[in-house]
């Protein structure tokens, strides 16, 4: 099941170039049945992973296009008259898919983006009172421009960003990546050529082995520290959630397992925890004028000492 894995970054890496840490984080987040937020300019390509990555699941794949006249019901969906046959009948939204791409999220309304809180965090739409759970495997996979944040777009709210186990920033590919762009798409549309690895009976195994990876109490004392300075950080206002620790741990054990191993070590809690955590961490109004959370962050990184060696 391990050579999955393989194949998977592979296929995606048909159509992606010099992207294979977002390959590696999203299927992370797939393995654990996270959530992923891509956030970069307009044009380098988020949306595209996004598809490349749905084509490569045997599942299916719903995309919601986010506008401010956007409804609530036009996401998880409603109960509607039909006068043919003089009744309610229900109607599903797109959330009922195993993969979403919810594109230009905080271009919807405040409103529209609660409706995703609930399928999110249960994997369950409750409409008109009657509560529909999701089928598994379900993954939301959402995009914003940033350098739109004053131009008609809506920021997300901490409850929001709390639901998402991972936050990637996609920079602009270097010049030897772009040439190799340029020559790909060229003469071909290589997404046409994507094909399925992943089956849903394939997932559900891949994701009862990655819940054996061990987690020694080393490690998690680890992560715990690194939680809690957030939250006692003098820059800090609103540090990371229990629901941040727990991301974390999983996601942990989701490189590990990509990796090839059976436990997890402390350079896997390094390289993730600011994918983890940052989104989740608000300076106070004072700090916010001279420093950034970036940097916050790597002071506690470099500040809380990491296990040397482990015992489960």
């Amino acid at each position: 099941m391990k050579e999955k894995i393989t194949q998977l970054k592979e296929e995606i890496s048909k159509v992606m170039v010099g992207r294979e840490k977002d390959i590696e984080l999203l299927t992370i987040a797939l393995l654990q049945g996270g959530h992923i937020l891509l956030e970069s300019v307009p044009g380098t390509g988020k949306t595209l992973l996004a598809k490349t990555f749905s084509k490569c699941f045997d599942g299916s794949f719903r995309r919601i296009q986010f506008t401010p006249d956007v409804l609530p019901t036009d996401v998880t969906g409603m109960q509607f008259f039909n006068p043919k046959t003089q009744q309610f009948e229900m109607r599903m939204g797109p959330v009922f898919t195993n993969i979403l791409l919810a594109d230009e999220i905080n271009r919807a309304t405040p409103r529209t983006q609660s409706s995703l809180l609930e399928v999110m965090e249960e994997r369950q739409v409750t409409i008109d009172g009657e509560t529909i759970l999701l089928e598994e495997p379900f993954l939301v996979i959402a995009t914003q421009n940033p350098v739109e944040s004053q131009q008609g777009t809506f920021s997300l709210p901490a409850a929001q960003l709390d639901r998402f186990l991972m936050k990637i920033s996609i920079d602009y590919p270097t010049f030897d990546e772009e040439r190799f762009i340029l020559r790909r798409f060229l003469n071909e549309e290589p997404l046409l050529n994507v094909e399925a690895i992943l089956t849903k009976n394939e997932f559900i195994q891949l994701k009862q082995e990655v819940k054996g990876i061990l987690v020694s109490k080393d490690i998690e004392k680890f992560i715990l520290y690194l939680v809690r300075e957030t939250r006692q950080h003098p820059l800090i206002e609103q540090g990371a959630s229990p629901r941040a620790t727990l991301a974390l741990l999983k996601a942990c054990q989701g490189r590990a397992f990509i990796h090839g191993r059976q436990f997890v070590t402390p350079d896997d809690v390094k390289e993730l925890a600011p994918y983890v955590l940052k989104h989740r961490l608000y300076l106070s109004i004072e700090a916010s004028l001279t420093n950034t959370v970036d940097d916050v962050f790597e002071e506690i990184l470099a500040n809380v000492p990491s296990p040397v060696e482990s015992s489960v």
